[in-house]
């Protein structure tokens, strides 16, 4: 048997009944591809069912306000995906009369959507020939040839598209790229694949020659950088301070609170730091500590203190991005995850 043909007949056997599966609309379909990206199904199956519930047309995604999709989308993180989803949404909308492209070369002009998401989706819902390849594909072709190129290289992403287009199987590119995609991600699984009972364990490089644990091959990231930053909680009988945050950092869009921000984690006893407090709150300012916690990102790993102030007095009429609200609407606002989190625990 090929390695065409023993992938999907593995795929016909062990694919997980997925919604998306049972569709070739292209609308639903580029739900799931962003969804999925950078998110495991078991987390993000939950996300799209409500995003399908609340958007079941793209129109109905264009038309809604962008703090509705950051609040639908709080806790998948990366949020330039979700505000990427509402501007194609309504680029579908306005450039293409509300129909969902099914052709490669129309997708990857839409916001968001790369060769990667652009080939998935043309070839699920039109059949049409494109080689899927995501980290599921990298891993198997890297492991199943022997290939040690690094696969975040230009020259690697050259090498293994070319490789992934000879294998498509032009008869139904479909099934073959869903085959190789969820062979990668139930059997050759990054850490510890159970290769006793893989199919192609016979004729697998990696398997063949103990390298199933060095392939992929990929080129270390620089180190990530840590940020240190100290919010104050500010309540009145107006409600609670909050701050949208803007352009130009990370977050945007979101809502958190009133902070500081330092270039090392701050002694509490710090006689700097309470300047700086009072500095900017006040001098009657009294501060006390409720939480500390650490929110790790892509590039960035964020420290966190979050302060309870008392006696302050802040003038912030002429930032527009500060504003009171009560509790009930603070919950109905998109926040990071962290601040969510914190706002659960400690204030709703």
């Amino acid at each position: 048997m090929t390695f065409q043909a023993e992938l999907i007949n593995w795929y016909q056997n062990n694919k997980r009944d997925l919604p998306w599966r049972h569709t070739n609309d292209a609308y639903i379909i580029w739900l799931s591809e962003i969804i999925l990206q950078q998110t495991r199904v078991e987390q993000g199956l939950p996300y799209f069912n409500k995003f399908l519930e609340n958007f079941p047309t793209v129109s109905d995604f264009a038309s809604a306000t962008e703090t509705k999709v950051l609040k639908l989308w709080q806790g998948l993180g990366y949020y330039s995906r979700g505000r990427n989803m509402h501007a194609t949404a309504q680029a579908v909308l306005n450039d293409h009369n509300g129909i969902f492209p099914v052709n490669h070369d129309e997708l990857i002009k839409l916001k968001g959507i790369g060769e990667y998401t652009a080939a998935a989706i043309s070839s699920f819902s039109s059949g049409e020939a494109r080689a899927v390849v995501d980290g599921n594909v990298f891993r198997v072709l890297a492991r199943y040839f022997g290939i040690s190129t690094p696969i975040n290289s230009p020259v690697g992403k050259k090498e293994f598209y070319k490789l992934a287009n000879e294998l498509l199987d032009l008869d139904d590119p479909a099934t073959y790229n869903q085959s190789i995609m969820e062979f990668g991600a139930i059997q050759c699984k990054p850490k510890s694949p159970n290769c006793s009972i893989c199919p192609l364990n016979q004729t697998c490089y990696a398997f063949m020659h103990q390298q199933v644990n060095l392939l992929p091959v990929k080129i270390r990231k620089a180190a990530q950088k840590h940020r240190y930053i100290n919010y104050f909680i500010c309540e009145s009988e107006q409600g609670v301070l909050i701050r949208e945050r803007q352009a130009g950092d990370i977050w945007q869009h979101l809502f958190d609170f009133p902070s500081i921000e330092t270039s090392e984690e701050v002694d509490l006893n710090s006689v700097s730091f309470a300047q700086k407090v009072c500095d900017t709150f006040g001098k009657e300012t009294e501060f006390t500590l409720l939480a500390s916690k650490k929110h790790i990102l892509t590039h960035q790993i964020i420290h966190l203190h979050f302060f309870s102030l008392k006696n302050y007095i802040f003038n912030f009429s002429k930032q527009k991005e500060l504003k009171w609200v009560s509790l009930i609407e603070l919950d109905e606002l998109p926040q990071p995850k962290v601040i969510h989190d914190f706002i659960t625990d400690y204030l709703l």
